[in-house]
């Protein structure tokens, strides 16, 4: 499965709102942090952590792939996420970067 394609799925599994799913396409260490910035969800269990707190807090959240890029270890996506149907939708810019077949980090730009 080619890189692109392991972070589409890691997408649907998150509109599914199926952490396990999720975070077993990761790195054990693996992280998801704030565009160089702060890890917000720190290893595969502290991001199966956040993911469930955050479904159970917007249980119509999903996100929509705009538009995709690969290039060697790293995937772009561009995507709008509804958290809600009454709340205005953000669009964010998702940078995932792999080691072998599993995803390490993805870092968010918004």
């Amino acid at each position: 499965m080619s890189r692109l394609a392991t972070a589409e799925l890691m997408i649907a599994h998150y509109n599914a709102q199926d952490a396990d799913a999720y975070v077993a396409l990761m790195t054990d260490d693996a992280c998801e942090a704030g565009y160089r910035g702060a890890v917000v969800r720190e290893g595969k269990e502290g991001t199966r952590e956040g993911l469930k707190k955050m479904f159970a807090e917007f249980p119509e959240n999903r996100a929509e792939i705009l538009s995709s890029y690969e290039l060697g270890e790293y995937v772009v996506l561009h995507e709008r996420v509804f958290r809600s149907a009454s709340a205005e939708p953000f669009e964010v810019m998702s940078v995932y970067s792999f080691e072998g077949d599993k995803c390490s980090r993805v870092e968010f730009i918004r």
